[in-house]
């Protein structure tokens, strides 16, 4: 059951089910689009492969979904370096700001409900923000707040390394927020931060007056059909899962960080998802369609979701909890020892779901931008997928490091 019931539309992807029914061919694939067939998956393999080699990726999981196509859903390497258990593409994974898609959506949905105004100052809702009455939802939400993002605090990046099994109380996150400057006025530029969706995350959170992992369940997850994703409360990650690798630690050892406490990611980073499930979830918040075709939002709130403003970085948009990277529509994101991508290219008919299990840096710099890039460009070579260094979502910097330049999406 969605919230919105439109019976007399129907979905493009309904369509075409309906015509594959009537036994009549699918549409034509759109030019400068590859078709998956048998070729086209080796060629994927390899390079995905040649990929991991090059980088040392322990395991890389891919789902690509074209509409009237075959699919090309696929795991490579292990799961477990200690075990040597493979990864398989149903097993669970720590998904970074993918959260923030749903944090939003719980937001965009308090706004068709008429409980949230996009362009009212926080401070209407929430108490104790700076500058909070000239701070608007819509500028928390499609990073232009100005508010300093936590994760960049010095002393916050040293007690998280020491201790990554910490629990953190959104409270706490934004307490580090606020003992810095805003970085600029509201609605001057964009720059990413972590701190406008911890906002967002406590402002479902006072309107609904359910925590947020439970509103979350009911409101979203549920209505999608996403019965493999939650928002964990603590260290919990659902099994069977992907071990994550990462080197921030203390003396940059490799280390398996698939049990730290992702708490300080919050509505910001936190979730956990599967491929099939991020499969389904991607074309519902690109469309703002539930798949049994009701509306996950109004028409006219899904079109603001999507209305994407430049970042200041080539070929990146970034809309409300949403990004455009060079026509691919959605959100990457990155925390220790976890990768993922997961994007719509609408033209194209096309969906993309990447996850890799590290995100130790070297010579390749963000690990699943260097898989989506050799994917694409054997299948949408018009639509390649590439991200200036300073766009990268480098999940944590060095405690010791200046703060990072504007990012995109993370933790």
């Amino acid at each position: 059951m969605g919230r919105y019931r439109t019976p007399t539309i129907v979905a493009a992807a309904s369509l075409l089910l309906a015509a594959l029914c009537a036994g009549q061919a699918p549409a034509a694939a759109p030019p400068g689009r590859v078709g998956i067939d048998d070729v086209i998956a080796e060629k994927l393999d390899h390079e995905i492969t040649a990929a991991m080699r090059e980088a040392g990726i322990p395991g890389v999981g891919v789902g690509l979904w074209i509409d009237g196509d075959d699919d090309y859903v696929r795991a490579f390497g292990t799961s477990d370096k200690t075990t040597g258990t493979p990864i398989k593409t149903d097993m669970h994974t720590r998904i970074g700001s993918v959260t923030k898609t749903f944090t939003v959506t719980g937001v965009l949905q308090l706004v068709d409900d008429g409980k949230v105004r996009l362009d009212a100052p926080i401070s209407t809702y929430l108490d104790g923000v700076p500058g909070g009455d000239h701070i608007t939802v819509r500028q928390l939400a499609d990073m232009r707040s100005g508010l300093y993002n936590y994760t960049e605090d010095p002393r916050w990046l040293a007690v998280f390394k020491a201790d990554p099994y910490r629990a953190w109380t959104p409270r706490q996150l934004l307490d580090i927020a606020f003992r810095h400057p805003a970085k600029f006025p509201p609605g001057a530029r964009w720059e990413y931060s972590n701190t406008n969706t911890v906002l967002l995350g406590l402002l479902v959170e006072k309107i609904s007056g359910q925590p947020l992992h439970t509103y979350l369940q009911q409101h979203v997850f549920a209505p999608v059909g996403m019965g493999a994703t939650s928002l964990p409360t603590g260290a919990e990650i659902t099994g069977p899962y992907v071990h994550g690798y990462t080197n921030f630690t203390p003396d940059g050892a490799t280390v398996d960080a698939s049990g730290w406490n992702p708490s300080w990611g919050w509505s910001a980073g936190a979730m956990i998802s599967t491929i099939e499930d991020l499969h389904t979830w991607v074309p519902t918040v690109v469309s703002g369609r539930l798949p049994d075709g009701d509306r996950l939002l109004k028409p006219a709130t899904q079109a603001q979701r999507l209305r994407m403003l430049p970042t200041g970085h080539p070929g990146l948009g970034y809309g409300l909890g949403i990004a455009d990277f060079a026509g691919w529509v959605g959100h990457n994101g990155e925390l220790p020892g976890y990768e993922t991508i997961a994007v719509r290219l609408p033209q194209d008919r096309a969906t993309l779901v990447i996850v890799v299990n590290s995100d130790v840096d070297g010579k390749f710099g963000n690990l699943s931008s260097l898989i989506a890039n050799r994917i694409t460009k054997i299948v949408t070579p018009k639509h390649v997928w590439s991200l200036p260094k300073e766009a990268q979502p480098n999940a944590l910097p060095e405690p010791s490091a200046s703060p990072a330049p504007p990012a995109s999406p993370k933790p």
